[in-house]
């Protein structure tokens, strides 16, 4: 009888340390001021801190819900003279948890947020969702949620494969998956992965439309970065 081959100890002692997070979303916009702007007004978030790097020819921001040191942010680039870009089929949206979706939405609306979904509950269910538009173009989504240490909860990207993705995010980044849906009547599932409990931290939810195997890019989403 052949033994099973044993874990090696050092790389059970580095799981044990692994303190790996989602660190922030790269993404590229057309007017750094302006989307600075109606990130911290409609949506409540803080200038972390801003650079500018001329000789290379672009500009950026970080913006959130606390220190970079303990949340996830958003990393705006602008690069000179782009003013548009485009965003793609494969990016879905941002999530953002708050205990009151209405007024949350009321005051984007005010700001000059352009609502694509009505505050109300989901078809089916009871959670209570809308979603929102930025200068840009890039959707938010925003979730009732009684409270939470990582209002920036979400970050959802399509896939044409959603057992391959998995496993990808599973072995090369070591996230955890931890939950999945399937809305057959939809026609898609979803899956949620992250470091932590869904409610405690960012986590990515990826989407699989039944029968839909490639998505455009684009050139606005850049990417996630984990460290």
């Amino acid at each position: 009888m052949v033994e099973a081959a044993q874990p090696n100890a050092e790389l059970l002692e580095w799981a044990k340390k692994d303190k790996r997070r989602f660190l922030h979303a790269v993404y590229r916009v057309g007017d750094l001021d302006r989307t600075i702007k109606f990130y911290t007004e409609a949506f409540g978030m803080k200038l972390l801190r801003k650079r500018d790097v001329p000789e290379e020819k672009y500009a950026n921001a970080f913006l959130g819900f606390g220190p970079e040191t303990s949340n996830f942010v958003v990393e705006l680039t602008y690069n000179y003279g782009v003013t548009s870009y485009d965003i793609g089929t494969g990016f879905g949206h941002f999530a953002i948890a708050t205990p009151d979706v209405y007024k949350f939405v009321e005051n984007a609306r005010a700001k000059g947020g352009k609502v694509t979904r009505e505050p109300g509950p989901v078809s089916g269910g009871t959670s209570v969702i809308a979603f929102v538009a930025d200068p840009d173009g890039y959707l938010f989504e925003i979730l009732q949620r009684a409270s939470t240490p990582e209002p920036l909860c979400q970050v959802m990207l399509r896939v044409g494969d959603l057992e391959r993705s998995i496993k990808f995010y599973e072995k090369v980044l070591g996230l955890k998956l931890a939950r999945t849906i399937d809305r057959p009547q939809y026609k898609y599932t979803l899956a949620m992965l992250g470091y932590a409990e869904e409610h405690e931290t960012i986590v990515l939810e990826l989407t699989y439309n039944y029968g839909v195997t490639e998505y455009t890019k684009g050139n606005a989403y850049a990417q996630v970065a984990v460290g």
